[in-house]
């Protein structure tokens, strides 16, 4: 069983990625609203659990180098956000090492109606792979995806 702050933290961050990645190069402000849900803070003026945690994900993206931004809006956004060159080109990455052109996965089979090499390679980077987990709504594919891509950042 997993823990679900880690299974939200791969949430939040692959969204945050996916986002960033969409704008490239462009800067961007990240909302916690648009990352996981509206919310209004209670009386004292305080968010959620759910929601703080969110935005310490985006602060973490800053500080372990996935992406660099000008300041924080008052616990609910990041301004002026932008992935780092590191980031951009692991996420624009393969996910396994491309052998050859055709057969992406280095076999050089051609397969009828296969897919324009163009699409195969992209269909192969870390993005793809982060934006298919996002679709299935799968934990593990977006565990798998997101550990991945930590693990190249971290070499």
């Amino acid at each position: 069983m997993t823990d679900i702050n880690v299974d939200d933290f791969f949430k939040d961050v692959a969204r945050t990625l996916v986002a960033l990645y969409s704008v490239f190069p462009r800067r961007h402000g990240v909302f916690v609203d648009d990352i996981h849900a509206a919310e209004e803070p209670d009386e004292f003026g305080l968010y959620s659990d759910r929601y703080q945690a969110c935005f310490g994900a985006l602060v973490w993206l800053g500080d372990e180098g996935y992406l660099r931004y000008e300041d924080t809006i008052s616990g609910e956004a990041i301004d002026q956000a932008v992935l780092t060159g590191r980031c951009f080109t692991v996420l624009s990455s393969p996910t396994e090492p491309l052998v050859g052109v055709v057969g992406v996965d280095g076999s050089g089979a051609e397969n009828e109606g296969a897919l324009p090499d163009a699409v195969r390679l992209e269909h192969a980077t870390h993005i793809h792979q982060i934006k298919l987990a996002l679709k299935h709504r799968s934990s593990t594919e977006l565990r798998q995806a997101m550990i991945a891509v930590m693990a190249k950042m971290s070499l």
